[in-house]
């Protein structure tokens, strides 16, 4: 058996974001009033505290913002090494995404790389991942 990552707890606010992959989009929440993106998602806007929240797609694109490259396995079936990156998306200002580089050999990446969204699905989640852009 493969390594399964974590499972993610769906809920009304973060449903969107955990399985857009399905139809290709990165769904990050976004405010109605203030247009201010917040991510992880929330119901109120950490901006303006307006409720008028929803799931926007976002291009998926962005650049490495910081990476390390994990040499531990942490599961039994963990390939190892893997990177372990901050992404900078392009058009949601200000968010971040926690994720996984992949596609190439660990020790192509390099911050400030372009690279865009790319997802995993296990057991309902899509996970949202990333490549490089060439």
């Amino acid at each position: 058996m493969a390594w399964q990552r974590s499972r993610v707890r769906l809920d009304k606010d973060n449903r969107a974001f955990w399985t857009g992959g399905a139809d290709g989009a990165l769904n990050i929440a976004r405010c109605g009033d203030c247009s201010g993106f917040i991510h992880p998602p929330r119901e109120i806007c950490r901006h303006c505290l307006s409720e008028n929240v929803a799931p926007f797609a976002v291009s998926g694109t962005g650049v490495v913002d910081t990476f390390t490259i994990n040499h531990q396995a942490w599961a039994k079936d963990m390939d190892v090494p893997f990177v372990i990156a901050r992404v900078k998306l392009d058009d949601a200002p200000g968010v971040y995404l926690t994720t996984n580089v992949v596609g190439c050999p660990v020790d192509a990446v390099d911050i400030d790389d372009r690279v865009r969204v790319t997802f995993e699905e296990q057991d309902g989640i899509w996970y949202p991942l990333f490549e490089k852009i060439a």
